[in-house]
């Protein structure tokens, strides 16, 4: 219970935050993800094409950019792969080690 709380918080405010400037963040192109300790990260304007492995741990992936992209369980994006349409998210507790954007 005491972990749900602050990850209820976090995540709530990362909506109310994203609610009031969702249409700009869209229009950047940026990619939004839950990282250690519950705070939030994001890309603007990823490269297309090229696998990112993530540093630390992450999950909660949420696709603002126009581009679909695939998020991986394992670095060097190995693994099941997960397609997020653009505009789309993955469940909050969705954890990923690597993501390519645009991919062919």
């Amino acid at each position: 219970m005491r972990l749900c709380r602050p990850l209820v918080a976090v995540l709530g405010g990362l909506a109310l935050a994203l609610t009031s400037t969702g249409s700009a963040l869209a229009a950047d192109d940026t990619f939004l993800w839950i990282g250690p300790d519950g705070k939030a990260y994001s890309i603007t304007a990823p490269p297309r094409n090229k696998c990112l492995d993530m540093a630390q741990d992450a999950r909660g992936p949420r696709n603002l950019t126009k581009r679909p992209l695939v998020v991986y369980p394992r670095k060097r994006c190995k693994g099941t792969a997960t397609r997020l349409a653009a505009g789309h998210a993955a469940p909050a507790g969705k954890h990923f080690a690597s993501v390519v954007f645009d991919p062919r």
